[in-house]
């Protein structure tokens, strides 16, 4: 079963520890932030070092090494940031310093903590919220999630004075990327354009319940070389509050306005989308004209939670089985097995076999949303019984439902607007990070094959 995020850290030892060696993240000045900081102790003069030490995106790594220390000495790294709305995520490794006083996590296995073993990355994706039941999400991109980085003395729970500690700063606008708002007609998104002229290739990008604007991801992409649309559909500007109904015209006109963009490549753009946005990439692919590929991350084959129209067709949303929750011994609530399945309540299957698209199935085999796997391969069945490209199926072992880009804190469990209350989303953190990284290189593979490069 998935713990809470209280249950973890207590698990960890974390808790018990934690609120004095985390309280001195506040503490004294340091003599530099940035790439390189130093502290002096009685033992030694560690340095904590960060290369790249300029500006990093979140979805690229970072060399993390702390010198000057003891020969074997043992140290505890810590790391944390604090969302837009002020929760702490944060996580701690024990590691032991070289024969030379030197500490590379590219070299150093973590001995426990937060994670262990080779993890260069791992103090950020390992990160948890101090708040049980929350999501790690970025509203304003144009700003850097701020991560505080601190070397203790010794290993946890006795882990002592601190020796080291760096702000550094993981940002969402690549370099030279243009951020165009859109507010044409009925549509409401955020346009992100490669530094350079086009044209390029054109995403719309769409994320699932919750409602907003949520650029994070299209922000991200488009310094690979794409012009990509992060588009809201509710609960944003003067869209619908709820989603009680989806008019598939409003995707229609935002398809068009990217298609018709002077600095985007056509014929055909490309879909992106995870959770109800994959369920909507499905239904915009099989009702509209104009998408080449489409990406579905954990996404639904039947109509979910609202009825889907387009001109004279309505699709109703498939059943729900209250009686199928289940607690876990935790107290949250798995609604896994929760939704009547598609072939039961044929009428809410979307109808992937008018589509000409190519697809691409992106799959947490520990997905606890719904069954992501059992949809993408019935997607993959009626295509081929109608004589359409067989998809694309990517599976991962033990990844969750919230697949994000690279480094992102795993969710394994929050509040899930439909059901409305928290629940498990799934996922290991280490396996779940590893599949990150292979989606985000999957899907720009996939988008520049069939959407084609820069002409």
């Amino acid at each position: 079963m998935v713990a809470s995020s209280l249950s973890v850290l207590r698990a960890c030892g974390l808790c018990q520890w934690g609120l004095k060696n985390w309280a001195r993240l506040s503490g004294p000045p340091l003599l530099r932030l940035g790439g390189r900081s130093t502290w002096a102790s009685s033992r030694t003069t560690a340095t904590l070092s960060l290369k790249p030490s300029g500006r990093r995106c979140w979805d690229e790594p970072l060399h993390i090494a702390v010198q000057g220390l003891d020969p074997e000495q043992p140290v505890t790294l810590l790391a944390s940031l604090r969302d837009e709305k002020g929760a702490l995520f944060r996580s701690h490794a024990r590691y032991r310093a070289d024969a030379e006083g030197k500490l590379d996590l590219e070299r150093a296995p973590a001995l426990g903590g937060s994670f262990a073993g080779l993890e260069p990355m791992g103090l950020i994706w390992a990160m948890e919220p101090d708040k049980p039941f929350w999501r790690l999400v970025k509203r304003d991109v144009q700003t850097p999630f701020v991560v505080e980085l601190e070397v203790l003395d010794g290993h946890e729970p006795d882990a002592g004075q601190q020796l080291a500690r760096a702000l550094h700063e993981r940002h969402f606008v690549p370099p030279g990327v243009r951020r165009v708002p859109v507010r044409e007609g009925r549509v409401r998104a955020t346009l992100f354009l490669p530094p350079e002229p086009g044209p390029y290739p054109g995403i719309v990008d769409l994320f699932g319940l919750g409602g907003g604007l949520l650029e994070y991801r299209a922000s991200l992409l488009a310094g690979k070389g794409f012009a990509v649309m992060a588009l809201a559909y509710y609960g944003y500007d003067d869209l619908p509050q709820s989603l009680e109904t989806v008019h598939l015209e409003y995707f229609e006109e935002a398809v068009n306005y990217l298609l018709h963009h002077p600095e985007v490549k056509g014929p055909g753009i490309g879909l992106l989308g995870n959770s109800k946005g994959g369920e909507l990439c499905l239904a915009i692919s099989s009702f509209l004209k104009g998408i080449t590929a489409a990406v579905i991350i954990n996404g639904s084959v039947a109509v979910v939670g609202a009825s889907l129209h387009y001109k004279d067709e309505t699709l109703p949303p498939v059943g729900i089985m209250r009686d199928r929750v289940k607690m876990t011994k935790d107290g949250i609530m798995d609604v896994v097995e929760a939704l009547k399945s598609p072939l039961e309540d044929q009428k809410s299957f979307i109808p992937v076999e008018r589509s000409d698209t190519t697809f691409l199935f992106l799959v947490g085999q520990d997905d606890h949303n719904w069954k992501s796997e059992f949809y993408a391969n019935e997607a993959s069945k009626r295509l081929q019984a109608h004589g359409k490209e067989k998809p694309q199926i990517i599976c991962y072992p033990e990844a969750g439902h919230y697949i994000e880009p690279p480094y992102w804190p795993l969710c394994r469990a929050a509040h899930h607007d439909l059901v409305g209350g928290p629940i498990v989303y799934g996922g290991e953190p280490r396996a779940h990070a590893m599949a990150q990284l292979d989606v985000w290189e999957q899907l720009q593979t996939l988008f520049h094959k069939h959407l084609g490069g820069k002409s």
